[in-house]
C-alpha cells in the first residue's frame, strides 16, 4: 500500500512539476560550478605570494594572500602597453568588420547581380579552411607588403578571417526584414542611403552587436598570427605578452593568473554594454496589409 501511495504521489502533476524544477536547478548548479571552479582557481593563484600552481589547501583565499602579483604586473611589466595595443587593434578590427559586413550583407540580401551566388558560395568555402592553414601565405603576403612588425598587418589578417562569417550573418538577418519597410520609407521621401541608415540599421541592431562581438573577440584572443607578425616587445598584444611569463625553466604563475583575470575585464565590460541590444528583436507585422 505504501508503494502504491508513493507511486500515486509521484504521478501527481504538482509533485512532478516540483521534481522537474529540482532536477533543472540541480543541472544548472552543476554547470555553474563547472564554469566557475577554474575561475576561482585562477583568482587563488593570482593571490598567492609565490608562483605555486598547485597547493594542498582548499581555501579560496590562500594563506598570506596579497596583491603583489597585480602590483608587479601593472608597474614592473609592459602589461598596460600590451593592453592598449590589444584594445587598439581590436577596436579597429571591430569597426572594420561592422562597416564592411553591414554594407556587403545588405547588398547581397537586396540586390540581384551577376556572380551573387558564386560570391555567397565563396564566403562559405573560406570557412572550410582553418586559420593556421592560411598563416604561411598571409605571412608571405605581409613580407611583400612590408607589413611585418606592424599593427596594420594584424588588422588586415584579422579582418579578412572574420569578414566572411560576419557578412553571411548580416545577410541572413537582412533577409528577415520586410522589404515593405524600405518601400514605405521611399514613399515618405527617404533616399536609399537614408533608408539603409535610419530604417534598416536600427532594426538590425542585434545582428550588428553579434558582428561587433565576433570581430572584437577574433582580434582580442588571437595569438598565433600576432606572435608571427609582431616582433617588438613594446608592440605585443595581450596574448603574446602573457606568453613572456612562461619560460623554459620556470613559469611565473602568479603574474600569468593576474594577467588572465585583468585581460577578461574589457570583454566583460563590452558584453554588459551591448547586452541590452542582444535581447531587442525585430518587430514583424509593423506593416499592415
Amino acid at each position: 500500500m505504501k508503494f502504491i501511495d508513493l507511486r500515486r504521489s509521484l504521478m501527481n502533476p504538482h509533485t512532478r512539476r516540483i521534481l522537474s524544477m529540482i532536477a533543472a536547478y540541480g543541472v544548472l548548479m552543476l554547470f555553474a560550478f563547472i564554469a566557475l571552479y577554474p575561475l576561482s582557481q585562477i583568482i587563488t593563484i593570482s593571490l598567492r605570494p609565490s608562483d605555486k600552481l598547485l597547493s594542498t589547501s582548499l581555501a579560496f583565499i590562500p594563506e598570506g594572500a596579497s596583491l603583489k602579483n597585480y602590483e608587479k604586473l601593472l608597474f614592473e611589466t609592459p602589461y598596460l602597453r600590451w593592453l592598449f595595443n590589444s584594445l587598439m587593434v581590436s577596436v579597429v578590427v571591430t569597426f572594420t568588420g561592422v562597416a564592411l559586413a553591414s554594407t556587403a550583407g545588405y547588398a547581397i540580401s537586396r540586390f540581384k547581380f551577376r556572380g551573387r551566388k558564386a560570391y555567397m558560395e565563396g564566403l562559405l568555402v573560406t570557412q572550410m579552411f582553418p586559420a593556421t592553414m592560411l598563416l604561411l601565405p598571409m605571412y608571405i603576403m605581409l613580407i611583400n607588403l612590408k607589413l611585418i612588425n606592424s599593427y596594420l598587418g594584424c588588422i588586415i589578417i584579422y579582418s579578412a578571417t572574420a569578414l566572411p562569417f560576419c557578412i553571411w550573418q548580416m545577410k541572413g538577418y537582412y533577409d528577415t526584414i520586410p522589404v515593405a519597410l524600405e518601400e514605405a520609407a521611399r514613399i515618405d521621401g527617404c533616399t536609399p542611403w537614408q533608408t539603409f541608415y535610419q530604417v534598416i540599421l536600427p532594426l538590425a541592431a542585434p545582428a550588428l552587436v553579434i558582428t561587433a562581438l565576433f570581430s572584437f573577440m577574433t582580434a582580442w584572443n588571437e595569438y598565433i598570427v600576432a606572435a608571427q607578425v609582431l616582433q617588438d616587445v613594446e608592440m605585443f598584444t595581450m596574448p603574446v605578452g602573457l606568453k613572456m611569463f612562461q619560460g623554459q625553466m620556470q613559469t611565473q604563475w602568479g603574474l600569468y593568473a593576474a594577467g588572465a583575470l585583468l585581460v577578461s575585464v574589457p570583454v566583460v565590460v563590452l558584453f554588459l554594454a551591448l547586452s541590452r541590444y542582444l535581447i531587442s528583436g525585430l518587430t514583424l507585422g509593423s506593416v499592415k496589409g
